[in-house]
């Protein structure tokens, strides 16, 4: 059972909340989601890939050049790599809001 007004779940058998005094559901109602929380959903595809590399020299020098401009970017293997390196290329992810500015800064690395 669960309060519709705090969203506290009680045991079965209590039908009434202690703090608001509402009547207590079976189901929280599904919330609708606004697009700011759309945004932040974990799953969502907000991240693009831009660049893979061998190099561990352009790895540091792209996370230098994006993290002085407030980039919004990881690498996948990026620790991997130096294990076992040219198993695998090191992968540059960037959120697709700043997909337009990473290229221009990365315009002469990403020929």
């Amino acid at each position: 059972m669960f309060c519709p007004k705090c969203k506290a779940e009680y045991m079965p058998g209590i039908t009434k909340c202690a703090d608001c005094g509402v009547d207590l559901v079976d189901e929280l109602p599904r919330e609708e989601e606004t697009e700011c929380r759309k945004k932040q959903t974990p799953g969502q595809n907000r991240y693009e890939e831009v660049f893979t590399t061998f190099s561990p020299a352009e790895v540091a020098l792209i996370q230098s050049i994006l993290d002085g401009a407030a980039i919004d970017y990881y690498f996948i293997g990026e620790n991997f790599h130096t294990v076992q390196p040219l198993v695998e290329p090191v992968r540059l992810v960037v959120n697709k809001e700043q997909l337009e500015e990473v290229k221009k800064l990365l315009k002469d690395i990403l020929k």
